[in-house]
C-alpha cells in the first residue's frame, strides 16, 4: 500500500470539509465595530434571514453605536436587541432582509476529538478561519458578571482577541458554540459557549430584551454541612448554600424562610453551591410553585415557594 497517496487523500478530503465549511459559513460572519468610550471590535453570525446576529455580551455591552460589516463590503448600523452578562451573550439585529445565516447545532451531541472550525475578527483582520479540534466538553467559566457558565466546550482552534462572539462550527458547518474567551499566555486552550445555550439565550432576548430568571431575595453563602448532619439526615450532598440575609417583602420573606436556613434541594435537583441555585433559577418556570429541601435547627424540612421573574 502506497501510504504516501493515502496521507495525501486524507488530508485532502480534511482541507476540502474545512475549505468548504467556510466558503459557505463565512457569508454569515460579521466584523462588529463599537463606540464606548473608546472603539472596540468583536464578532458575531447572522442567525436568521431577518438579520438577528449572535454575538458575546462583552463585545457589545453598553456600546453607544454598533456598526456591522460584512464580507461582501456591506456596513449597517446595528441595533442591541438585548444582553445577558450572565452568559456573555448578546443578540443585535441589522435592518437587511434574505441574508445568509448560520444554523444552531445541537451542542449535547458533541464528542471530543471531532472537527471544530472557528471564524471570526482577530485584531480586526476580517474573516479569519482557524481549525483544531473538540478538546474537552462540560467545563465551567465564570461570566464577567460573576456566574458561571456551564457545559463551556474547550478547544484547540485558536482565538484571538476579536474572535470574541464568532461561530465554532463542526464539519458540517452548524454552530456548535459562541467562541468566548481564551487563557493567556497559554496556547490552544480556548473556549465556546454551547450553541444549546445560545439558542435558549437567544430565543429569550428575542421575546422579551432579556432572560427571565426566577428571584426568591435571598443573599446567600457556600457552607460546608457537618458530617453528622449529613449521616443523621441522609444528606445526599455534603455542602449548601447557607441563607445570610432575606430580602422585605420577597417570595423568600412571603414563602417562610428564614436567614440560617440552608438550602440543600430544589425539586428533585441538589443545590450544593451557589451555582447550582443560580442555574436552576435560570431555568425556572413562571408560577411553578418549587419544593426547596433546606436544613433548619439541625433538621431536614420542605418549604413550598413560587419565585418572581427578576
Amino acid at each position: 500500500m502506497d501510504t504516501r497517496n493515502f496521507d495525501e487523500k486524507i488530508l485532502d478530503s480534511y482541507s476540502q470539509t474545512v475549505s468548504g465549511v467556510f466558503q459557505k459559513a463565512s457569508l454569515a460572519v460579521v466584523n462588529i465595530l463599537v463606540q464606548h468610550q473608546s472603539q472596540g471590535s468583536g464578532s458575531g453570525f447572522v442567525f436568521t434571514p431577518d438579520g438577528y446576529i449572535i454575538t458575546n455580551s462583552h463585545v457589545v455591552h453598553g456600546a453607544r453605536r454598533i456598526e456591522v460589516c460584512f464580507i461582501d463590503g456591506r456596513r449597517t448600523e446595528a441595533q442591541l436587541i438585548g444582553d445577558d452578562p450572565h452568559t456573555d451573550l448578546a443578540v443585535i439585529h441589522v435592518g437587511l432582509q434574505d441574508l445568509n445565516y448560520l444554523h444552531l447545532g445541537d451542542s449535547s451531541r458533541l464528542r471530543v476529538g471531532q472537527i471544530a472550525i472557528a471564524i471570526g475578527n482577530p485584531y480586526s483582520f476580517q474573516c479569519t478561519l482557524t481549525a483544531g479540534v473538540v478538546s474537552a466538553l462540560g467545563r465551567s467559566m465564570r461570566s464577567q458578571s460573576g456566574r458561571l457558565i456551564e457545559e463551556i466546550i474547550q478547544t484547540d482552534a485558536a482565538l484571538n482577541p476579536g474572535n470574541s462572539g464568532g461561530p465554532l462550527l463542526n464539519s458540517l458547518g452548524e454552530v456548535i458554540g459562541v467562541n468566548t474567551a481564551t487563557i493567556f499566555p497559554a496556547q490552544g486552550l480556548c473556549f465556546a459557549i454551547p450553541s444549546n445555550t445560545a439558542k435558549f439565550i437567544a430565543t429569550e432576548i428575542m421575546r422579551s430584551g432579556y432572560v427571565h430568571r426566577g428571584f426568591i431575595g435571598v443573599m446567600v453563602q457556600n457552607v460546608i454541612l457537618p458530617k453528622g448532619l449529613i449521616h443523621m439526615g441522609k444528606i445526599p450532598v455534603e455542602s449548601g448554600v447557607s441563607i445570610t440575609h432575606i430580602e422585605r417583602g420577597s417570595p423568600a420573606e412571603r414563602f417562610g424562610l428564614h436567614a440560617g436556613d440552608v438550602i440543600v434541594g430544589m425539586d428533585e435537583k441538589i443545590v450544593s453551591s451557589i451555582d447550582d441555585l443560580h442555574k436552576l433559577l435560570t431555568k425556572f418556570d413562571s408560577g411553578h410553585e418549587y419544593r426547596l429541601t433546606i436544613i433548619r435547627d439541625f433538621e431536614k424540612i420542605v418549604i413550598f415557594i413560587v419565585p418572581q421573574l427578576s
